[in-house]
């Protein structure tokens, strides 16, 4: 840890951003915002702190507004990253939407052609339709059980605790692996973000009690691969 940030910004499709955090030969970790359209910059700390950890991240944008939800943009940035990973199982790590969009992603990993080694959601919005499947997410799961954790700050007021509760349920009923934990954090800094009241935006967080819980929550991330 502790190397300079390497950092290239590319077109994963037509017209959408990502960030890439280079490692070669090291696992490759899928990140995607929340609802907020082309949002990434929100995750750059978090982000950092997962490249220093020896991973290669792609920090994608994405449209959960457009006409299919943002399915086709979050679809083609896995490919993107599947493609850099050379042929390495992708970790996702979604928060919020983009956490419920990870977990959708997951569960029909097989159908797409992308293979998943574990899924990290921050404080992920389970209670709404998946923008990858256009529906909520089944309570009967089928396919090869892939490993999930899920991080919910104690302190977040837009999507409840029980979310992931519920979906850890869920995962459990079904034997897939899952391990749901709570921490001290809200909903912006578990994903090293800060809502700014006055812009009603997620933008990168500077203030040294949420970047505490980025590399915290980085940590975890890391622990899983």
């Amino acid at each position: 840890m502790g190397h300079p940030t390497v950092v290239d910004t590319v077109e994963y499709s037509p017209g959408r951003l990502a960030d890439v955090y280079p490692e070669p030969s090291r696992p490759t970790v899928l990140m995607w915002h929340g609802a907020q359209t082309d949002s990434r910059a929100a995750m750059r700390p978090l982000a950092e702190r997962v490249h220093e950890h020896g991973a290669s991240v792609v920090l994608a944008d994405w449209d959960s507004h457009a006409d299919d939800g943002g399915r086709a943009d979050l679809l083609a940035s896995a490919r993107f990253a599947a493609q850099r990973a050379e042929g390495r199982p992708l970790v996702l790590a979604g928060w919020s939407m983009g956490g419920l969009a990870a977990a959708g992603l997951t569960l029909r990993a097989a159908e797409f052609g992308i293979a998943v080694a574990h899924t990290v959601c921050l404080a992920g919005a389970f209670m709404v339709r998946d923008p990858i499947s256009g529906a909520a997410l089944p309570s009967s799961l089928a396919g090869d059980p892939t490993p999930f954790t899920l991080l919910h700050g104690a302190d977040d007021d837009v999507v409840p605790v029980t979310a992931s509760e519920d979906f850890a349920t869920v995962l459990s009923s079904n034997g897939w692996p899952v391990g749901c934990v709570v921490l001290a954090a809200d909903h912006g800094s578990i994903a090293g973000a800060r809502y700014d009241a006055a812009a009603d935006r997620y933008s990168a967080a500077t203030d040294p009690s949420s970047l505490t819980v980025a590399t915290e929550v980085a940590a975890r991330i890391a622990g899983v691969f």
